[in-house]
């Protein structure tokens, strides 16, 4: 949207460029991406970098406040409470639709939040390919760009990252864990971890119980785990039927980053207990009762703990509404719909929208989570996901960029 920079870069993109972009992008993660590389970075003008910033940071705080958190426990089911939750997430994400506010400015709007990892290194590798090409296409793009927020660039950030991920342990000891990793199309993120901290992505069915302690195979060897980066989705591991090694349940001797308990306890469920501008009016299905709204234009529907918008209904009918159990309403909200801005001009004239995650980490010794980088989806479609935007361009995975860090 920053026009200093969308003229200059439309101007010498081409189908070319982009097969360009997304090889030297494989090249670097070493995986190829089974996921929509959106055509183009989102230019971040300075007024909605700051905005978002100091949104993100107010949403967090009230998210994280002690009568939010003991709210949120009581979402932890009673056969995933692992024990020694800690004070605070290591990890946790904060959606904004870019949207044009009442005083005719970009803002953005909250769709979603979730104290669960994201795709942190494979966005700091999405950057240095971008501005790699984009400074050979065009000196006007040649720039100090960044995707990063508290003044950090790519070594901060990969200190950050190295901080809450492993904390003081052997890398090796270290495991990224998610169900059969190599299938998740998360898995170019599995890979960039890996160049960055030396980490392994690793199932949790391949992981071995000795009393208190998990193992791994490697080389034949037995090695400890003594942290686990948590990615596994809980929706995916009951769908998925698998048995495990251990149980969430028991006291094991490894720390997480982050702790399995923050997924429930920070997510679309938080939304109806925050009071915030940037934040739609939500509720729950069981808490609105018999009061549904007559007119349901204004509004989505959305399964609380679902992953990557699976489940969501962009325009809900009564039908909807009432086909939903009784016993299952607690699961469900019914939140205020967000009117994206298509605010990014794509060469032919047509108009792209965006979402962009405000992504915090919480290093060794930060008294909170901090604010670290951004990634961005862009969107043709009602919503940001596959099934809206089939047979488009200039949709999918993005970042978003500005000229120097972010405070």
């Amino acid at each position: 949207m920053d026009p200093r920079f969308r003229a200059s870069y439309n101007a010498v993109f081409s189908d070319a460029f982009y097969k360009e972009f997304l090889s030297a992008f494989e090249a670097r993660v070493g995986s190829p991406i089974p996921y929509r590389v959106a055509e183009t970075p989102f230019f971040v003008p300075d007024a909605l970098r700051d905005r978002l910033a100091q949104h993100a940071r107010e949403i967090l705080r009230l998210a994280i406040s002690p009568a939010a958190i003991e709210a949120g426990k009581r979402a932890i089911p009673k056969d995933l409470d692992a024990p020694n939750m800690t004070d605070l997430p290591d990890c946790v994400q904060i959606d904004f639709a870019v949207v044009q506010g009442e005083d005719g400015e970009l803002d953005g709007r909250v769709v979603e939040l979730q104290a669960f990892p994201s795709l942190y290194a494979l966005m700091a590798l999405k950057l240095q390919v971008i501005s790699e090409l984009m400074a050979k296409k065009s000196e006007s793009l040649k720039r100090n760009w960044s995707i990063f927020y508290d003044g950090l660039d790519a070594d901060g950030f990969t200190a950050r990252l190295k901080s809450a991920v492993v904390r003081d342990e052997d890398p090796e000891e270290v495991v990224l864990l998610d169900l059969t990793p190599e299938r998740q199309k998360t898995y170019p993120d599995f890979a960039a971890t890996k160049i960055l901290l030396g980490v392994d992505a690793v199932c949790p069915t391949k992981l071995k119980k000795q009393g208190k302690r998990l193992f791994r195979e490697k080389d034949g060897r037995l090695v400890p785990v003594k942290r686990i980066y948590n990615r596994v989705v809980f929706d995916e591991l009951a769908k998925a039927n698998v048995e495990l090694p251990f149980s969430y349940t028991e006291e094991l001797d490894v720390s997480w980053c982050s702790h399995p308990n923050w997924y429930w306890v920070i997510s679309k469920d938080t939304l109806p207990r925050l009071e915030h501008r940037a934040v739609p009016r939500a509720q729950t299905l069981s808490r609105i009762g018999s009061d549904v709204p007559d007119d349901l234009s204004g509004y989505v529907l959305k399964p609380l703990f679902s992953f990557a918008g699976s489940g969501v209904v962009v325009d809900p009918t009564h039908e909807d509404i009432a086909n939903i159990p009784e016993e299952q309403r607690d699961g469900w909200l019914l939140q205020e719909k967000i009117t994206y801005h298509p605010g990014i001009r794509m060469p032919d004239d047509n108009r792209v929208k965006a979402e962009v995650r405000m992504m915090f980490l919480r290093g060794a010794g930060d008294a909170e989570p901090r604010l670290t980088l951004n990634l961005v989806r862009l969107s043709r479609g009602k919503m940001l996901g596959v099934d809206q935007n089939k047979n488009l361009t200039w949709v999918g995975g993005s970042i978003g960029l500005f000229d120097g860090p972010g405070q």
